[in-house]
């Protein structure tokens, strides 16, 4: 439906002051802390993790060697969403004098849309990251203490008994990360590299990671998480997360959050001969998603 005279009477009529509502400043591109991103050309994307081999075994004098077999572990599946919105105006909105002012506003009001929409896309893989319904790969949500293995063991990527924020949840998720191994129970030496907050634990955030004595103690004791750089990156404020006591840590494991574009952000405009109304596009296509689980820990909170 066209945007037409009868909803903007206001900027018709004389001793209008200023117009409002539309130019609000906008959060960033707040997955890109978070994502890998790389272009696509296909329809949907899919990456295979492999299982390498298990530790070497002891030859005996005089005995064959062992031979160990390689094989794939899962397959994790990204399809593409196009995600597209627009808006119309009509000629006679147009020969009002209306074009210049309101193409000008409503076009920045269609990128602050489109921009918001892929932020919320971003951060649901972490608000869904518990959910019964939401699997990758290996057929467990993102955050699941029953990661299976080739070998038959699990990987954990999420705390047994889900905590809150704080020094000892925080020290222990550093410790869960490093015994960490791959398909054939191989450790892996992962390290954290990011913390991932919402808004309402952006102060316990600072306080765990920048101040250089420990946190709410009388004793003089160094911050050992600040002192051993146990999360090298700081941490970084997503507002789109929806649990204000869910926090999550990126690690260096590859391939975890995988952010594929299969059509960059695209702008187009064109007059409908019939109408004579103006058109105004914009259109993308994407996927969020992850591969490997072990490129994020997370906990709901307690």
């Amino acid at each position: 439906m066209a945007i037409s005279r009868a909803q903007l009477l206001k900027e018709l009529l004389p001793g209008l002051n200023a117009l409002f509502g539309l130019e609000y400043a906008r959060y960033g591109e707040q997955h890109k802390e978070i994502y890998e991103t790389e272009t696509s050309e296909r329809s949907f994307e899919e990456e295979t993790k492999l299982s390498g081999f298990s530790a070497a075994p002891v030859k005996n004098e005089g005995s064959a060697i062992a031979y160990d077999n390689g094989q794939e572990a899962w397959t994790a599946r990204y399809n593409h969403e196009t995600i597209a919105q627009g808006f119309s105006l009509t000629e006679e909105a147009i020969e009002d004098n209306l074009y210049d002012s309101l193409s000008a506003r409503y076009t920045k009001a269609l990128a602050r849309s489109m921009a918001y929409t892929k932020q919320v896309k971003a951060a649901n893989v972490l608000n869904n990251g518990f959910t019964a319904g939401y699997t990758g790969g290996d057929g467990q949500t993102l955050f699941s203490t029953q990661h299976p293995l080739v070998s038959g063991g699990v990987n954990s990527n999420t705390p047994s008994t889900q905590a809150d924020l704080n020094e000892t949840s925080l020290e222990n998720a550093v410790i869960q990360i490093a015994a960490w191994t791959d398909e054939r129970g191989l450790l892996i030496a992962a390290k954290p590299k990011k913390l991932v907050v919402p808004p309402a634990l952006q102060f316990v955030a600072t306080r765990l990671l920048e101040t250089e004595l420990r946190v709410g103690t009388a004793d003089n004791d160094i911050n050992a998480i600040k002192n051993n750089g146990s999360v090298a990156e700081g941490y970084t404020i997503n507002n789109f997360l929806t649990d204000p006591n869910g926090w999550f840590l990126t690690t260096d494991v590859p391939n975890g959050l995988k952010h594929f574009v299969r059509t960059p952000l695209q702008n187009s405009m064109d007059g409908d001969f019939d109408t004579g109304n103006v058109r105004y596009k914009s259109r993308e296509r994407y996927s969020f998603g992850w591969s490997d689980p072990l490129g994020m820990f997370g906990s709901q909170g307690a």
